[in-house]
C-alpha cells in the first residue's frame, strides 16, 4: 500500500557544484531556498532589487540589469532605465524606486539612483558569468500605477489609489519570461533557466483566488518551456530552460499542515530543508553532497558563540576553525570561506 505520493522529477543535465555561480530573482521563498545555498558556501547572487513576486517585475528587473546604463534624461522615453525620474519617487520623507526595495531608498534622488546604479552592474557582472539562474514566480496579481499603466513590483506603503491591481493573463506572464529569456540571454548565452512556481499561498486574494493564481504562472511557464524547446527563436530566446516542482513537491508530498509556520502560509525550516533535499538529488553529485555536508558541519561549528574572544579557549577556538578553513577551501575547488576566516582572525588579533 502506498501511503506517500513521491513527485518524479525528470533527471537534469545541470550539475551544481561549488564552481558553479548561481543567481535567483523573484519571491521570498527564492530568498529561503538561496539562503541555503549561500549558507553553504556556494557562490550566489540574489534578488539585487529586492524581492519580486510576479513576471511582469522579474521582466523588468532583467530588463534594468541588461541595459547600457542610466544615462537618459527625464524627457526623453524612459522605458525600464531606472535613473528617469518616473522610475523613482518623492514620498515627502524618502526617494524610491516602483521596481526595488526599500532597502535601496535614501533621503535624496541621486543617491537612490546610485544605490539602483550599483545593485545593477553588481547584478550584471555576475550574470556575465552565472551557469544558473533560479527564477521563482510568486503570484500572478499585479500592481498597476495609475498613472501611465506600468507595473510596480514594491507599493512602499503608498496610497493605494495609485495603484490598479488585476490578475495577469496567461498569454501577458508568457510575454515577460519569453522577454526575461531574451534580455538574460543578451547578458550570458551560455546561462541555464530554472523556473518554480512558489508554494507560499497567497491567502489575501481567497483561496479561489491563490489557485487561479498558481494555474496562471503554471500555464505561462508550461507555454515558455514548450516554445522554447520546440521552436527556439530570437523572441524566446535559446538558453536551456527546464521546470524544478518547488509547488508541487508542497502539494503533494509535504500536504500537512505540519509542514507549515504558525501562519499556515509560510513553509516550516523542515519543509524548506526536504526542498532544498530534493533539489540537492536533482543538480548535486554526490562527490558535491559529501562536500556540502563537511561544509555544513563547519559552519555549525563555526558560528559557536564566542563569550569572550580573549581567552585561551577562544584563541585555541579560532586557530582550530581557521585552519580548518583552510584546509576545505585547499579541498574544495572555488569554496569561499574569507568571511568566515576573518572573523576567525579578528580573535587572534
Amino acid at each position: 500500500m502506498e501511503l506517500f505520493t513521491k513527485i518524479d522529477i525528470p533527471a537534469s543535465s545541470i550539475r551544481i557544484d561549488y564552481t558553479s555561480r548561481i543567481a535567483f530573482f523573484g519571491s521570498c521563498f527564492a530568498e529561503n531556498i538561496a539562503s541555503k545555498f549561500t549558507g553553504l558556501g556556494f557562490r550566489t547572487l540574489v534578488n539585487p532589487l529586492g524581492i519580486i513576486y510576479n513576471p511582469l517585475s522579474i521582466e523588468q528587473t532583467v530588463e534594468a540589469v541588461a541595459g547600457e546604463g542610466y544615462n537618459r534624461t527625464a524627457s526623453e522615453d524612459c522605458g525600464t532605465n531606472l535613473n528617469c525620474t518616473d522610475r523613482v519617487f518623492f514620498d515627502g520623507e524618502k526617494w524610491s524606486s516602483w521596481d526595488a526595495h526599500g532597502s535601496l531608498s535614501t533621503t535624496t534622488r541621486d543617491e537612490c539612483i546610485a544605490r539602483l546604479e550599483r545593485a545593477r552592474n553588481r547584478a550584471r557582472e555576475f550574470l556575465k558569468t552565472a551557469d544558473i539562474v533560479f527564477i521563482t514566480l510568486g503570484s500572478a496579481y499585479v500592481y498597476f500605477l495609475k498613472e501611465d499603466g506600468r507595473a510596480v513590483a514594491n507599493c512602499h506603503r503608498q496610497n493605494t489609489d495609485l495603484f490598479e491591481r488585476r490578475l495577469i493573463t496567461v498569454d501577458e506572464a508568457t510575454a515577460a519570461m519569453e522577454n526575461t529569456l531574451a534580455k538574460l540571454k543578451s547578458i550570458n548565452p551560455k546561462m541555464h533557466v530554472v523556473f518554480t512556481v512558489s508554494p507560499l499561498r497567497h491567502m489575501g486574494d481567497g483561496a479561489h483566488g491563490n489557485t487561479l493564481s498558481k494555474a496562471t504562472l503554471q500555464l505561462a511557464v508550461n507555454n515558455v518551456i514548450n516554445k522554447v524547446t520546440t521552436v527556439p527563436s530570437a523572441s524566446s530566446g535559446t538558453l536551456p530552460v527546464s521546470y524544478f516542482p518547488s509547488y508541487e513537491i508542497v502539494m503533494d508530498e509535504l500536504r500537512d499542515y505540519r509542514f507549515y509556520a504558525n501562519d499556515m502560509i509560510h513553509l516550516s525550516a523542515t519543509a524548506e530543508d526536504y526542498i532544498f533535499e530534493r533539489m540537492q538529488q536533482t543538480y548535486f553529485d554526490e562527490a558535491t553532497i559529501a562536500n556540502t555536508k563537511r561544509v555544513e558541519k563547519f559552519m555549525k561549528a563555526a558560528s559557536h558563540r564566542i563569550v569572550n574572544d580573549g581567552s585561551a579557549k577562544a584563541v585555541e577556538f579560532a586557530n582550530k576553525y581557521l585552519a580548518e578553513a583552510e584546509q576545505l577551501e585547499a579541498e574544495i575547488p572555488e569554496l569561499d570561506l574569507g568571511r568566515e576566516k576573518e572573523s576567525f582572525k579578528k580573535i587572534l588579533g
